[in-house]
Order: C-alpha cells, then structure tokens, then sequence
C-alpha cells in the first residue's frame, strides 16, 4: 500500500516553481532551516493582498447565498488585514502597504457591486486541502484548493472558478486548469462543465475551455516524476547557474542571513520578509499564482 507520509506531493504552486527554477522549489518546498526545522516562506505585498483577497471569498462559500452579504466584504478586509500589516506583510513602508491595501479594496467593492456566481449555490469539497493519488506506484500525490465551486442545477455540475488578484492574466501555457480539472473531478462526484477565471482587479470573469483530463494526468505525472527524481538526486540547479535568478535570489538572501524573520505561518513555516524594489515587487506579482 503506498504511504501518504513518504509520497511525494505536488501542487500547482509547487510545479510551476519547479519549472520556473529548480533552486527556488527546493528553497520554497524541501529546505528546512537546520536550527529550526521549519521550511521558510518569504512574505511580500503581492502574497499578502492575494492571500487576504482570497479568504475574505473563500470564507463566503460556507454560507448560504442570503447571507454572504450581509456584512460589508471591505469590512471583513480589514478586520483580515490587520494579520499582515506592515512588516508582516512584507511592507516596509506606509505608502507602499495603503497602494496595495487600496487595490483590495477596489476588488471586493467590485464583488459587492456585481457579486454574479457568489449569490448561487456553491459546493464544498470535503478535504481541508483536496487531494487524490495521481500515481499509487509512483508514490505520488497532487494536492490544491480550489477558490470556488459554483453548482450548476441545470445538469447537477460544477464550475471551477478562480480568483485573480495579480494585474496580468494567467498565461495560456499555465498548468492550472489542468491541475484543477483533475482534482475537482478526483475529489467530488460531480462532472466538472466549466472553467473561470475571475480577473478581480479588472472585473471580468474569463471562462476558459476545459482541458482534456487524460492528456492533463500524462502531463503532469511526467513533470512529477522530474520533481521526485530530482529530490532522489537531491539535485536543484537553477538554470542561470551560480548567479541565480529573480525567483531564487530573494530565498538565497534568507539562507545568507539578509532577510528579517517576522514570526511563523499558520503552516509553522518561518517567514521572512525582505525590502525590495518596485520593480522587483512587479515582477513577483507576474509570476505569483494568486
């Protein structure tokens, strides 16, 4: 029988960092602090506006549609927000943490004024954190949550949909419709009719066409099998070489000592925050899954 505590699990999170820089999945997935024993997490304001936006909407689903909004959502935000003020969040300055803390306001008044799916029924998977074997001889899991799934009563199905806070669309190469198509159709019993994508800053929702899910199980159990090889190996180049790469550096800087420890995550993960640039900051948010 396979044993879920020596399996490998994988994510859309963890596969798309493994793609974008083997270095950075090894840093963000595998590495654990010697001292410590907790892997690391690096907070930064794109995280933080997209992990407040999410649960203030994750948080309507377990409630039944009159009563979703009944309180301001932009209220919630900010009892929410609280949890990643300032440093905490990455922010290392009043200015920068109000642009951000401005925009996620803007999304859920944007919500609250066209909330459109949200006011219909929603089904809830039962796991706290979805998960199916993709390969039992493989030892292999794929995990993920999943933002939001609207019933469809006219054919007992479910649409997927996904919540956007970053200011650029989702890549047509991305592996997440894939990765959420097999899970949703894994962990419920309802066939999956649609796809969303809820662009919250440019208040759109982009229904997208489903993705084949045998095609998708081959594609994603031959990027997994690279990521269980390369923690055999223990074998985690990035493929800039010994200078690094924009998702790498910011992680090798905690191992050097240059970040600031701000505390641990709900996970036990320690989390650092680091000053950065603008630039930086934009450039992190293009490839943030959030």
């Amino acid at each position: 029988m396979p044993d879920k505590y020596t399996a490998v699990w994988v994510s859309h999170t963890s596969i798309s960092d493994f793609l974008q820089c083997p270095r950075a999945y090894y840093l963000k997935n595998v590495y654990k602090d010697p001292k410590t024993k907790h892997k690391i997490q690096l907070m930064s304001p794109p995280l933080a506006l997209g992990q407040v936006v999410h649960g203030v909407l994750e948080s309507l689903s377990v409630l039944p549609g009159p009563e979703r909004f009944k309180e301001s959502l932009i209220a919630k935000f900010e009892r929410d927000w609280q949890a990643v003020s300032g440093k905490r969040g990455g922010f290392f300055d009043e200015r920068t943490e109000s642009q951000y803390k401005e925009r996620g306001r803007e999304m859920l008044q944007k919500v609250m004024d066209n909330p459109g799916p949200l006011t219909g029924l929603a089904v809830k998977i039962k796991e706290e954190l979805p998960q199916y074997w993709l390969s039992e001889a493989d030892n292999i899991i794929l995990c993920g949550k999943i933002d939001w799934l609207e019933y469809l009563p006219e054919d007992d199905s479910v649409n997927i949909i996904d919540f956007k806070t970053s200011k650029s669309e989702e890549n047509e190469s991305s592996l997440q419709l894939p990765i959420y198509h097999l899970l949703v159709h894994n962990c419920q019993h309802r066939q999956v009719s649609k796809a969303s994508y809820w662009y919250l800053g440019l208040d759109k929702i982009v229904v997208k066409d489903l993705p084949d899910l045998e095609a998708a199980h081959e594609q994603i159990l031959k990027i997994a099998k690279e990521m269980k090889l390369a923690r055999q190996l223990e074998r985690f180049k990035c493929p800039h070489g010994e200078t690094g790469c924009f998702a790498c550096k910011p992680f090798e800087r905690i191992l050097q000592g240059e970040a600031e420890f701000v505390g641990e995550n709900e996970y036990r993960n320690d989390v650092y925050v680091l000053e950065r640039s603008a630039k930086e900051l934009s450039k992190e948010e293009k490839s943030e899954l959030i």
